[in-house]
C-alpha cells in the first residue's frame, strides 16, 4: 500500500501512545508499520535526497507536530508519550486527527502557537502540498528545480558548437577524476573523426589505463545498436575493452540491451544522464541560494 502521509499517522500514533507509557522510536515505528500494512521495502524507502527513510521521516513529523500541540511529550531522549491533553483528544473519537483539527483545538483554548502558521495547508508547487511533510516538500522541489535545470542544460548543449561540446565532455571528464591535466585531455579527446573513436582520455591521474570515447551531439535521433557495434569494434582494433559512448539525445533499447551482453565494459551517458552528471559536477551550473536546514544538537544538551 503507499506510504501514508505524516498527517495519517497523528491518530494511529495517538493511539499507539494511548497505554500512557513511554513508547521508544524503533517500538514505535514497528507497530505503525503493522498498523498501515506496510511491507518491508515499503519501510525501506527513501527520501530523494537518499538520506532519510520516507517512512520514518514522516512518523518523525507527526511526532513533532503533535509535541508541540502539547498532545505527546518527550519524557526521555528517543521515548514518547501521551499527554492528558492528548488522551482528551482521543476519548472525543476524531475520525483523523491533522494541522487543520490541531490548530482548531488551539483555537478553541484561545491559545497562539509556534508550531504551525499556515503555508503547510497551501497549495504547494511541488510534492503533494499538505499531504508531504516539510522536509518531503523541501525536498520534491529541489527534485523539480533540478529537473527543469537538466531541461535547460540539455536545450543549450545541443546548441552549443562542435568545439564548447568538445570543451564541455573535457571539463565534465576531468571533474569525474579523469583525464589527468586539461592539456593532455584536450590533445587526446581532439583527435577525433578515427574508425568510429572520438578520442581517447586517461582513466586515472597516473595514466594507468586509457578509456575510448565517443561523442555525439544529437538533436533528435537516438543511437541504436549499429552504432554501438561500431565503436566496440574500434575498442578491439585497439586492443582496448573500455569506453564512453556519450550523447546528448538518447539510446534505445535495443544498444542498452546490446551493451549489457558483451564482455567490453561500454559507459552510456545519454542527454539526460549528461546534463545529471554536469549538475552534480558543477560544470555549467553554480550555486543560486543555500538554504542551511538546522536541528537541535542534543550532545549539547547532553552536557547538563
Amino acid at each position: 500500500m503507499p506510504i501514508p502521509d505524516f498527517q495519517a499517522t497523528m491518530l494511529p500514533l495517538l493511539q499507539h501512545l494511548a497505554d500512557g507509557n513511554e513508547h521508544d522510536n524503533a517500538e514505535t515505528h514497528q507497530a505503525l508499520s503493522r498498523m498501515f500494512g506496510l511491507t518491508e521495502e515499503e519501510q525501506q524507502q527513501l527520501l530523494p535526497s537518499g538520506k532519510a527513510k520516507i517512512f520514518t521521516n514522516r512518523l518523525a513529523w507527526a511526532k513533532s507536530y503533535l509535541k508541540r500541540f502539547g498532545l505527546i511529550a518527550n519524557p526521555s531522549r528517543g521515548a514518547y508519550a501521551i499527554t492528558a491533553k492528548g488522551l482528551s483528544l482521543l476519548q472525543a473519537s476524531p475520525p483523523r486527527v491533522d494541522l487543520k483539527l490541531l490548530q482548531s483545538l488551539d483555537a478553541d483554548a484561545g491559545n497562539q502557537t509556534d508550531a504551525y502558521t499556515g503555508p503547510l495547508l497551501e497549495e504547494s508547487p511541488c510534492g503533494n502540498g499538505p499531504m508531504d511533510d516539510p522536509f518531503s516538500q523541501i525536498e520534491q522541489c529541489h527534485a523539480t528545480l533540478e529537473q527543469a535545470l537538466q531541461g535547460e542544460l540539455l536545450s543549450l548543449v545541443r546548441r552549443a558548437s562542435p568545439a564548447f561540446f568538445e570543451r564541455l565532455v573535457i571539463d565534465l571528464l576531468l571533474k569525474m577524476g579523469y583525464g589527468g591535466s586539461y592539456t593532455d585531455a584536450a590533445r587526446t579527446l581532439g583527435a577525433t573523426g578515427d574508425g568510429g573513436v572520438d578520442g581517447v582520455i586517461n582513466e586515472d591521474r597516473l595514466g594507468l589505463d586509457t578509456v575510448y570515447i565517443q561523442a555525439k551531439r544529437w538533436q533528435d535521433s537516438t543511437v541504436g545498436r549499429p552504432e554501438i557495434q561500431k565503436f566496440v569494434g574500434a575498442l578491439m582494433g585497439r586492443h582496448s575493452s573500455k569506453g564512453i559512448f556519450l550523447t546528448t539525445s538518447s539510446f534505445t533499447k535495443d544498444a542498452r540491451e546490446y551493451v549489457a551482453a558483451i564482455p567490453y565494459r561500454i559507459i552510456l551517458i545519454d542527454g539526460q544522464t549528461l546534463t545529471r552528471y554536469m549538475i552534480q559536477y558543477d560544470v555549467g551550473v553554480a550555486v543560486h541560494t543555500t538554504y542551511a536546514i538546522k536541528r537541535i544538537a542534543m550532545d549539547y544538551f547532553d552536557q547538563e
